[in-house]
C-alpha cells in the first residue's frame, strides 16, 4: 500500500474545503465529513482525521474570495441539489479505481481527490460553503 506522502497535506485540506458550496451547513455537516473520511481511511489503513476549525475558517476565507470572483467549484452540488458531506467523499473515493499504488499516480482518469482523501500524513479536516 502506498503511504500518500508525495503530496502537501495542506493542500489536501484545501480541496476538502472547496470542493462544497451551497447554503450554510448545518452544524452535523461537519460530522458527516468526519465520519465519511474515517469511514474511508479505515478501508486502506490510515487514522482518521480530526476536525480543525483552524483549517475551516482557512477555507471559508479562501471560498469566499473565489466565490466573489465569479469561480464556480467543480463539486459544489449534486444533481439535487445541495452536495452532502457522506456524497462528497464518496465521490472522491469513487476515483480509487484510477489510483496505481505502486506509482502513487493517477492512471486512466481523475484520482488526486481519491488521493487526498487518504494521504497518511494529512489528519486535520475543515470545510466551508459559500453561496
Amino acid at each position: 500500500m502506498a503511504s500518500f506522502v508525495k503530496h502537501s497535506p495542506a493542500i489536501s485540506c484545501l480541496t476538502f474545503l472547496l470542493a462544497i458550496t451551497g447554503t450554510s451547513p448545518a452544524q452535523s455537516i461537519h460530522q458527516d465529513f468526519v465520519h465519511a473520511h474515517k469511514a474511508a481511511r479505515s478501508h486502506v489503513g490510515v487514522v482518521p482525521h480530526v476536525w480543525y476549525d483552524t483549517v475551516m475558517a482557512y477555507a471559508q476565507i479562501y471560498a469566499s474570495k473565489h466565490a466573489d470572483s465569479g469561480y464556480e467549484l467543480e463539486h459544489s452540488m449534486g444533481p439535487y441539489g445541495e452536495l452532502s458531506g457522506e456524497d462528497a467523499v464518496k465521490m472522491w473515493v469513487g476515483e480509487s479505481a484510477n489510483y496505481d499504488h505502486r506509482s502513487n499516480a493517477c492512471i486512466g482518469g481523475m484520482c488526486l481527490h481519491y488521493m487526498q482523501v487518504m494521504w497518511r500524513s494529512s489528519i486535520h479536516l475543515g470545510y466551508a460553503r459559500v453561496n
